[in-house]
């Protein structure tokens, strides 16, 4: 089971992420709160949490500001931001502070629900539209480079199928219409390929394949 602590101080945008969430019998919400300063008074006092699901702007304690403060009295809880903010500096702070993970307050629900599980796992994830927009800005800027002496992986046609998929943006739902396949394979597939590729998240993902012309 994978408990989840909600930071959000909107009501509604709070009571929306906690119905999506409940839809997966293997989340549960542990907690709520409406800022940071809650969080940590929550946890202090016993709260079973493995991930934190904070918002960045959030009244007393914001979520940047709580990312440092949480590591230091739970470090074992992953942090997750989820935010409006799209800009790199936003993103580049919560990691450089310890979040394992930031969404866009836009994610899909089945790349919410993987991120999660991913980070839960012990990996580390950025939502699929900011990666792709950091990763063109990076190809743009030249800083990309292609290493001659890259290991060979074994991907299968239909793993190659759902990378194509996951490169152009499609959600996991959009991929099981397309390819006739379920959801669940669908995640199957994408975790085989972070694994295979010993990518952290979907931004390694994609410039692993892009580096091996694995895609176009």
């Amino acid at each position: 089971m994978l408990n989840v602590l909600l930071a959000e101080d909107h009501n509604i945008v709070r009571n929306g992420i906690r119905m999506l969430l409940e839809l997966d019998q293997t989340i549960h919400i542990a907690a709520e709160a409406g800022n940071g300063l809650q969080v940590l008074d929550l946890l202090r006092n016993g709260i079973d949490v493995d991930v934190v699901l904070a918002d960045i702007n959030m009244p007393e304690l914001d979520g940047i500001s709580l990312i440092a403060k949480l590591k230091a009295l739970k470090p074992e809880v992953k942090v997750v931001i989820l935010s409006m903010h799209e800009t790199e500096k936003y993103v580049t702070a919560a990691f450089v502070e310890g979040a394992s993970g930031y969404l866009l307050k836009n994610v899909s629900s089945e790349e919410l629900l993987f991120a999660l599980k991913h980070i839960h796992q012990g990996g580390r994830y950025l939502c699929a539209e900011l990666a792709i927009g950091m990763l063109d800005k990076a190809i743009q800027q030249g800083q990309s480079s292609i290493p001659s002496d890259l290991p060979k992986i074994d991907i299968s046609l239909r793993e190659m199928e759902v990378l194509q998929l996951i490169a152009e943006g499609l959600t996991n739902s959009e991929m099981s219409d397309k390819l006739f396949i379920s959801k669940r394979t669908i995640e199957g597939h994408r975790q085989n390929l972070i694994d295979k590729t010993g990518s952290k998240n979907t931004a390694a993902l994609i410039r692993y394949a892009i580096q091996n012309k694995l895609i176009n």
